[in-house]
């Protein structure tokens, strides 16, 4: 007997008392990050203690932004689909949501050879083009060839948990993650520790790991009874569907290569201060992303907050889910921030023993830590925004603000003062003129009324405008 598909499950998205129903969303997103990033943290922190300073250099701090420069482009295309599966699932356009599930697969698919080749022919080029000290280089090598030799799991879990969290699923991706951190951690620890594998153990633990999530996410949707059930067979593009993905997902893949690029420009930057520099940047950057977990968690919450009421036509929904997702995540940096600033000399002990890393990197998390509070309008706005399907000026003012302002400063201020604070001062400086241009976008409003019109119709606009007076 063939499985009934044509029905939706409850939708607490677009009902119901907003702050509950994102603490409910985005707490299991938060959770989920927090393991993501605990597992990549165990290899440094396993590797730093285990094999050395140089390999902990190299395991995220030579590799991590060139593994985000070449991913970043196909997971802008992930959150494109999320945004197209969220809309019609709003909509309760059964039909739609199906044909976005389908493209979305065979573009984790497609994407994952293109992206492995890319990651095989480039990565040595933009090793040695970063100015990786030759100490770290053969770790770095070693590191970045096993990890895109697996890049087709980490395709399918993130397009997989994406489509989970564009139907308001937020809490199976975090059952994944766990089970692939404790997976990872395991792994580390045998291959690193017991067998003396080194980078190269640290790498294959990350790969077997991010297999195992895949396949639970996989398992999920082929066996969902609802709307988004993937059918392995009916695995295809549609023009239209890949349309509107490409529409809102290349902007904010772009956007992602972006960041990625100018990191990578600092990368070369710190690299030039030596390995003990490189290791505590290496060290900061696991800490950092802590700060990135939440935040980015508002951000996919505000995106399929927006995204499904759009859908459903509930605009001023839309606006409060924005404004309280702002108002929450303060509170969280604000936390973070003071945490980082107050014990970070002993969150940096557990990465490595050497004093000279240790206080450089304190260094480090005092400088930055304090500012984290002007980011959260570039994440939570642009993702608003991005939730209505206005892809293109999120990534025109992240483009012009953070990359072009900061490739800038790394280029023509930093030589006349170079000083790891100079490098490092080029985040405040370009997070804070960027977050001023996104208020700015978003509360002229502009952008609503086009995607109204656009995706609505006129008389949709003109009820709109009518209720705004």
């Amino acid at each position: 007997m063939k499985r009934k598909l044509f029905h939706m499950d409850a939708n607490g998205i677009t009902e119901g008392v907003i702050w509950k129903q994102m603490i409910l969303y985005c707490l299991p997103i938060m959770l989920g990050t927090l393991f993501q990033q605990l597992y990549n943290t165990v290899d440094a922190v396993i590797v730093g203690n285990f094999v050395g300073k140089e390999a902990l250099a190299a395991v995220g701090g030579a590799t991590g932004n060139l593994i985000n420069l070449l991913v970043g482009l196909f997971v802008g295309l992930a959150s494109g689909a999320t945004v197209v599966i969220s809309q019609y699932y709003g909509a309760g356009d059964i039909r739609g949501v199906s044909k976005a599930v389908h493209t979305a697969a065979a573009l984790a698919v497609w994407g994952s050879f293109i992206l492995m080749a890319i990651g095989f022919g480039l990565s040595p080029v933009l090793l040695r083009s970063m100015n990786t000290p030759e100490d770290i280089m053969p770790h770095a090598m070693t590191y970045i060839f096993i990890f895109f030799g697996g890049t087709i799991f980490s395709m399918i879990y993130n397009i997989g948990s994406g489509i989970l969290r564009a139907v308001g699923d937020s809490k199976r991706p975090l059952y994944y993650l766990i089970v692939c951190c404790a997976v990872n951690t395991v792994l580390d620890l045998l291959f690193v520790a017991v067998f003396k594998w080194g980078v190269a153990g640290a790498a294959l633990a990350t790969v077997v790991a991010q297999a195992v999530s895949s396949v639970l996410v996989l398992v999920a949707l082929v066996k969902t009874e609802l709307a988004y059930r993937l059918n392995i067979k009916a695995i295809r593009i549609d023009p239209v569907i890949l349309k509107d993905i490409v529409r809102i997902g290349i902007p904010a893949g772009l956007q992602s290569l972006m960041y990625s690029s100018s990191n990578l420009i600092v990368q070369s930057k710190i690299n030039g201060f030596g390995t003990d520099v490189v290791a505590a940047w290496t060290a900061f950057g696991k800490l950092d992303a802590f700060f990135w977990m939440i935040v980015s968690a508002f951000g996919i919450s505000i995106t399929t907050f927006v995204g499904q009421n759009f859908g459903a036509r509930k605009y001023d929904r839309m606006r409060k889910s924005v404004r309280t997702g702002m108002a929450m995540n303060a509170i969280a940096t604000v936390i973070v921030s003071v945490l980082f600033v107050t014990v970070g000399k002993y969150l940096y002990m557990l990465f490595t023993q050497d004093a000279n890393v240790i206080e450089i990197g304190v260094r480090m998390v005092r400088f930055q830590a304090p500012w984290y509070i002007t980011y959260i309008c570039i994440e939570l706005l642009a993702g608003a925004v991005r939730g209505a399907g206005d892809s293109f000026i999120p990534t025109v003012l992240t483009g012009v603000g953070i990359c072009v302002l900061r490739i800038s400063w790394l280029l023509f201020v930093v030589p006349l003062r170079p000083e790891l604070t100079m490098v490092m001062a080029s985040f405040p400086i370009t997070w804070v003129i960027t977050s001023t241009m996104f208020v700015i976008y978003y509360l002229r409003g502009g952008w609503l009324k086009r995607r109204i019109k656009a995706v609505h119709g006129e008389e949709e606009l003109t009820r709109y405008l009518a209720e705004e007076k």
